[in-house]
């Protein structure tokens, strides 16, 4: 029987995808459920299952754009399972001698070594310096007999970093490469909210210290605990959803003649994928714990990762939070993640000279950007909302009740 592998429906308003990559061959044999190809929509990357056992024939190529119901290939369930006639190299003229009843002789046996076509040829020693670097074979030139790589060619492209060996180090080359869909949407996006927003910024930095501080003492005994490690995002997730229940407007957007308030804070974390920024959503924040919220972000950025967001991850977010500090940004003004109203930029954390009553004392200190949408926010509530962010960074007791634990106590 030969069953037809078409383009599944992925979402109400996605008509078309892209093919990104075959994970088989032409004429290959595929195990019913197995991972055949990988697709782009305009939103995520997913991946296209085998739905029957059987020899694969290809219609679509890579980069090819398809529709949804088109086939991207058939499966012949009918076909036996081919061994490659290359699975063994076999070569009876090699002797093995064997020791038998304390005397050796030598028998005449076939000597078997597994090799695989798509492999790229490599001594062992190359082969495990490429492992243990996770280099790409396709940049390593080949110097070796008959093609092969040897040690001598992995070690060239590890001491000359972005250079092609063989090459000028200046040479003059361009390269033309299709705009994905999910670049497309991206740029499609940042131009929108560009042109659509009254976009402003607004700045304050805040003194790391208490954190950093907690992060040494409690760090291992809350991974022995957990399970997850205590990063930084967890104190900056949950102090924004005590400070967005105070400020409301920061955590809402504007439909049409109406404004659309939230009572729960869905958090958009931007995460950069391989192909392109991505903003998964922590789900209800506001009642997770600082464990919970941790073991959210390390499950949605190991998936941005891995190219395996589901369209369901990445939308219906309240307010985002993008950390450009682990590139080393000092300082940025972060677009809105429409339809969002703001966005809330972390930075690097450096060693910076402060005034503390009336001495000069040392601080780690981080630069904090509140982008967002003046249609709807005004300048009080967006300088409001990021001075409270601040107070509860540097003071993380706050966050045990959302406010003093004195005041807390005395009902005030």
């Amino acid at each position: 029987m030969l069953i037809e592998i078409k383009v599944p429906t992925i979402g109400e308003s996605i008509t078309e995808v892209s093919l990104v990559k075959w994970y088989k061959h032409n004429g290959d044999w595929v195990n019913r459920d197995e991972v055949i190809a990988e697709l782009e929509s305009e939103k995520a990357s997913f991946e296209l299952n085998a739905e029957e056992s059987g020899v694969i024939n290809i219609i679509a190529n890579e980069g090819d754009t398809l529709h949804i119901d088109d086939v991207v290939c058939t499966i012949n369930t009918d076909a036996a399972p081919q061994i490659p006639k290359d699975v063994f190299n076999i070569d009876y003229n090699k002797t093995i001698s064997q020791p038998q009843n304390d005397n050796s002789s030598s028998q005449m046996l076939p000597k078997m070594q597994p090799t695989h076509t798509a492999d790229i040829k490599a001594t062992p020693v190359a082969a495990a310096i490429i492992a243990d670097k996770k280099l790409d074979v396709l940049g390593v030139t080949a110097s070796g007999i008959n093609g092969k790589i040897v040690k001598q060619d992995v070690m060239d492209v590890l001491n000359n970093p972005g250079r092609k060996i063989g090459t000028f180090l200046f040479e003059r080359n361009d390269r033309k490469q299709k705009i994905s869909n999910l670049r497309k949407t991206i740029s499609r996006r940042l131009v929108e909210a560009k042109n659509t927003t009254a976009m402003l910024t607004t700045f304050n930095e805040v003194d790391m210290s208490a954190i950093m501080e907690i992060r040494k003492k409690f760090k291992d005994k809350f991974k022995e605990l957990h399970g997850v490690n205590l990063g930084f995002m967890s104190f900056f997730t949950k102090a924004c959803t005590y400070a967005l229940m105070e400020w409301p407007s920061i955590n809402a957007y504007i439909d049409g003649e109406n404004i659309i308030y939230h009572d729960f804070c869905d958090i958009s974390i931007a995460v950069s994928a391989p192909k392109g920024l991505v903003v998964p959503v922590i789900r209800n924040a506001e009642s997770l714990s600082m464990a919970g919220i941790e073991a959210a972000v390390f499950q949605l950025a190991t998936k941005a990762k891995d190219n395996k967001l589901t369209i369901e991850e990445m939308t219906g977010g309240t307010f985002t939070i993008t950390n450009g500090g682990i590139f080393g940004s000092m300082m940025s003004t972060p677009i809105i993640n429409i339809p969002q109203s703001a966005i809330l930029g972390m930075h690097n954390i450096m060693e910076r000279p402060m005034a503390v009553n009336g001495q000069v004392v040392i601080k780690p200190m981080m630069y904090l950007a509140l982008s967002y949408d003046h249609r709807i926010i005004d300048g009080r509530e967006s300088v409001g909302f990021l001075v409270r962010v601040k107070e509860f960074l540097e003071n993380p007791e706050l966050m045990l009740f959302g406010k003093d634990p004195v005041k807390s106590l005395l009902e005030l």
